[in-house]
């Protein structure tokens, strides 16, 4: 399954308990079809004590919510929108916006 999003894009969230915030994708799973946004969708994890944290206990983390939830925020017109996707001059097609025109991928 091929994503509209991808790691490091800046994202708002459309709907659940979250909606409004905005985020950077943190990671892309896309044989899951979801993402996981700085930020959003906070749970709460039981963990053991480990060599990387020696005193464990309840750990906040962000969970993967599903990738139609979340929107693309244009970085030049600083809107939501949707991505549409344009010929370069080599034959590959980048990501644009579809308010300003504007490549979303630099």
């Amino acid at each position: 399954m091929k994503l509209h999003v991808r790691k490091d894009d800046h994202v708002i969230v459309l709907t659940g308990k979250d909606e409004g915030k905005k985020g950077k994708v943190l990671h892309s799973l896309p044989h899951k079809g979801r993402v996981v946004v700085e930020g959003v969708n906070i749970v709460s994890r039981h963990r053991k004590p480990t060599r990387e944290v020696p005193q464990g206990g309840i750990i906040k983390q962000a969970a993967p919510i599903h990738s139609s939830n979340v929107m693309i925020v244009c970085g030049s017109c600083k809107k939501p929108t949707r991505v549409s996707h344009k010929p370069m001059t080599d034959g590959k097609f980048v990501r644009a916006c579809k308010k300003c025109g504007e490549n979303i991928d630099k």
